[in-house]
C-alpha cells in the first residue's frame, strides 16, 4: 500500500499563507489552505476602497481562483477556533478538524485599542473589505447629512473627520479623505464648501511616519498641512465616544473617527498554548518554527523574529511573502528527509507611503525620494505587486482618471435602505 502524502495545513490566505501555498506547488504533499473568508486581500490599497478611489473587487480576489492551477492544494472556507497540538489537528468552528503533518499559521493582525476595547464601536479600524466599505459609507453619509443639517454645531461635527495614528495607514487615510471630500463637494452639494471641512490626524508620538527618516517625516508633515490636514503630534487619546474624541487637553466633536494607531496578533499564541509577546506574537526559531512544537510554523504579523541588525522583522506584506516562501522551503526539505537548519533571512526592500495625489515618500535605504516622482514610483510598485493583469489595468485607469479629473468612481452608499439615510449617530452604533 502506498504511503500517504505529507499533509500541510495553512491557516490564513493573506500574503504569507498564499505565498506558502504557491511555493508548495509541485511538492509531494497534500496542501490545505483554510481561511474564514473566500478572498485574498491586497491590504496596502484597502484605504482606497474606504475613500472611494477603488471598488472592493479591485483589491480582493477569490483564493480558489488564485490557486486554480495548483493540483495539490485544497481551499476551505472555515473559521479556526483552536489547535490540538497533541493530536496534530486544526479545530474548526463547525466541530470538524483538519489533520496536519506540517502546520503554517499566517492569520495576520487585528485592531488593538490598548485596553480600551469600547472605543472600537466609535473608531473602526481598517483591516477587511467590510471595514473599508463601512468607513466609505460613513464618510459619504456624513456629507449627505451635513447637506441637510441646519444646526451649526452638528453640521461642524459632521464635517469633521478624525484619524488616530500617523503611521502609513493614518497618513494615507488623512490625505485621501480630504481629497475625497473636496472632490465630492465641489459642484455637487449646494450648501457645503470645501472650507467647511476639517480633517484632523492625531498622533501620540513626536512625528508622523516614525519608521521613516526625520527628513521624510518632516516633508510628510508639511505636505499634509498644505493639503489642509490638521496634525496633532505628541497627543495621546484619552477617550472616544459617539460624539467625538478627547486627546491631551483637547476635545474634537466629530461623527467620524478612524483608528489607525495599533494592531495586535490574532490568537495564535493562545491556540498553541505558548506565551506571546506584548502584541500577542509568537517567538519563533530562526527557521520560523515554534519551539517544542515540531512541524508548526508561524509567519507574518503573528511571528516575532529579529533580522540581522537586531531590529524586528516588520509586519508588512513583503516580509510575510518572504516568510511564506521560506517555510515552504523548510517543509520541502522535511518531505525530502533533509534535516539541515534553514534560517530565515529577511530582505528589507524599503518603505513607501503616499500622502495624496502627486505626493509620496520612499525610503529605499540607499536612496530617499519625495514628492511627485516618488508618487509615480509608489503607484508603479503597487501595480507591479497586484496579482492579476486585469486588476493592474483597471487600477491604472482608475488612478489616471482620478489624477486627471479629481473624481472618484466608487462613491456609492451601500448596506442600507436605498430610500432613506439614517442619522449619523445611528451609523456610529453599527
Amino acid at each position: 500500500m502506498a504511503s500517504r502524502k505529507h499533509r500541510v495545513v495553512i491557516v490564513g490566505g493573506g500574503f504569507g499563507g498564499l505565498a506558502a501555498a504557491k511555493a508548495l506547488d509541485g511538492a509531494d504533499a497534500e496542501v490545505v489552505l483554510i481561511d474564514r473568508r473566500n478572498h485574498h486581500l491586497f491590504q496596502p490599497l484597502l484605504y482606497q476602497v474606504a475613500t472611494a478611489a477603488l471598488s472592493p473587487s479591485e483589491v480582493a480576489w477569490p483564493i480558489r481562483h488564485l490557486l486554480r492551477r495548483q493540483k495539490n492544494v485544497r481551499v476551505l472556507m472555515a473559521t479556526v477556533v483552536g489547535i490540538d497540538t497533541a493530536g496534530r489537528a486544526v479545530l474548526l468552528e463547525d466541530g470538524t478538524s483538519e489533520r496536519y503533518d506540517s502546520l503554517v499559521l499566517a492569520t495576520g493582525a487585528q485592531h488593538a485599542y490598548f485596553g480600551h476595547d469600547a472605543w472600537e464601536a466609535f473608531a473602526p479600524g481598517l483591516k477587511t473589505v467590510e471595514d473599508a466599505t463601512a468607513i466609505r459609507r460613513k464618510l459619504l453619509l456624513a456629507l449627505e447629512a451635513a447637506e441637510r443639517e441646519t444646526d451649526a454645531e452638528r453640521r461642524k461635527a459632521l464635517l469633521t473627520f478624525a484619524i488616530i495614528g500617523a503611521g502609513p495607514t493614518g497618513v494615507e487615510m488623512a490625505g485621501a479623505i480630504i481629497e475625497l471630500a473636496h472632490a465630492s463637494i465641489r459642484g455637487q452639494f449646494n450648501t457645503l464648501s470645501t472650507g467647511d471641512l476639517r480633517v484632523v490626524l492625531i498622533e501620540g508620538g513626536e512625528r508622523v511616519l516614525a519608521n521613516f527618516v526625520p527628513e521624510l517625516s518632516a516633508y510628510t508633515l508639511d505636505a499634509l498641512r498644505r493639503k489642509g490636514v490638521e496634525v496633532e503630534l505628541g497627543q495621546s487619546v484619552t477617550d472616544i465616544d459617539g460624539e467625538g474624541v478627547s486627546f491631551g487637553e483637547s476635545r474634537i466633536e466629530t461623527k467620524t473617527i478612524i483608528w489607525a494607531a495599533g494592531v495586535a496578533a490574532s490568537p495564535v499564541a493562545k491556540w498553541l498554548g505558548v506565551d506571546g509577546d506584548r502584541a500577542g506574537r509568537v517567538k519563533v526559531e530562526p527557521d520560523l518554527s515554534v519551539p517544542s512544537l515540531p512541524g508548526v510554523y508561524v509567519i507574518g504579523d503573528v511571528a516575532s523574529i529579529s533580522r540581522y541588525d537586531g531590529k524586528p522583522v516588520p509586519g508588512v506584506a513583503p516580509a510575510a511573502k518572504q516568510a511564506g516562501r521560506h517555510v515552504a522551503k523548510v517543509i520541502r526539505a522535511r518531505i525530502d528527509g533533509r534535516s539541515e537548519v534553514l534560517p530565515f533571512h529577511y530582505k528589507h526592500d524599503g518603505d513607501l507611503a503616499t500622502i495624496g495625489k502627486s505626493s509620496a515618500v520612499i525610503d529605499f535605504g540607499w536612496i530617499k525620494l519625495k514628492g511627485w516622482f516618488a508618487w509615480w514610483i509608489w503607484g508603479l510598485a503597487h501595480i507591479y505587486f497586484l496579482v492579476e493583469t486585469r486588476t493592474r489595468i483597471f487600477i491604472t485607469l482608475s488612478w489616471l482618471w482620478i489624477y486627471l479629473t479629481g473624481q472618484r468612481g466608487s462613491r456609492l452608499i451601500t448596506h442600507g435602505d436605498a430610500h432613506k439615510t439614517r442619522p449619523l449617530d445611528e451609523v456610529n452604533e453599527e
